[in-house]
């Protein structure tokens, strides 16, 4: 079994990933989606937060090259980003959406001098808003970051355009289509509503439309 498929069992089991294509969820944004994730159940065993900080370590040896701070994305990056940086023995900053409105009005917590070569984790990438905040965030105080990894990511072609716009590469552990292949192998859901997931990752901005919904 590799990776993307042990991740897809331990989300599906753990509840971190739902599957509701009768019953659709309402994200953040207004939409009516038939998937939901919430990465924190993934936090609930410790075997889950070691698989996590494997992947990224492996990835980050493969592919990053020198890392000199790794950082997370608050909040739901930086239990990830903690046990990658305590895997490679790396320091660790944070990087809020915003700056502080109070004390020193920090956007970035955390000992991060210009230069550095800075690795960024981000629990969740749908269009890529929060992460492509935090990497401006950290350009604009000094820091290197050419790479984003994320646990799970719905693969929406805007996501991807818009990391290379800003020249930034993000990898990703598990991704929608491998996600749904490990659902249907568990038989999770019947036949109907595999093919209207399926429908949904064409055209998911306009899923619910047709739908009804």
């Amino acid at each position: 079994m590799n990776d993307s498929s042990k991740l897809s069992k331990m989300a599906l089991e753990s509840g971190a990933i739902r599957l509701s294509p009768e019953k659709p969820f309402t994200w953040a944004s207004g939409y009516k989606m038939p998937i939901y994730n919430d990465n924190r159940l993934l936090l609930g065993k410790a075997e889950y937060r070691s698989f996590i900080s494997q992947i990224f370590a492996k990835y980050s040896e493969a592919s990053v090259g020198k890392v000199d701070v790794i950082a997370g994305t608050a909040t739901a990056g930086i239990p990830h980003a903690t046990t990658l940086a305590d895997k490679l023995g790396k320091p660790l900053i944070y990087v809020r959406a915003t700056t502080k409105s109070h004390g020193m009005g920090n956007q970035i917590e955390g000992p991060l001098a210009p230069g550095q070569n800075v690795l960024l984790i981000e629990d969740l990438i749908s269009t890529g808003g929060s992460a492509i905040n935090a990497v401006n965030a950290i350009r604009k105080a000094g820091g290197i970051i050419k790479h984003c990894f994320c646990i799970f990511s719905y693969g929406f072609i805007e996501a991807r355009q818009r990391f290379d716009e800003i020249n930034c590469q993000y990898h990703t552990i598990l991704t929608f289509p491998d996600l749904l292949e490990e659902a249907e192998s568990m038989q999770i859901l019947p036949n109907d509503q595999i093919e209207s997931l399926r429908i949904w990752y064409k055209e998911p901005f306009k899923w619910a439309e047709n739908k009804g919904f």
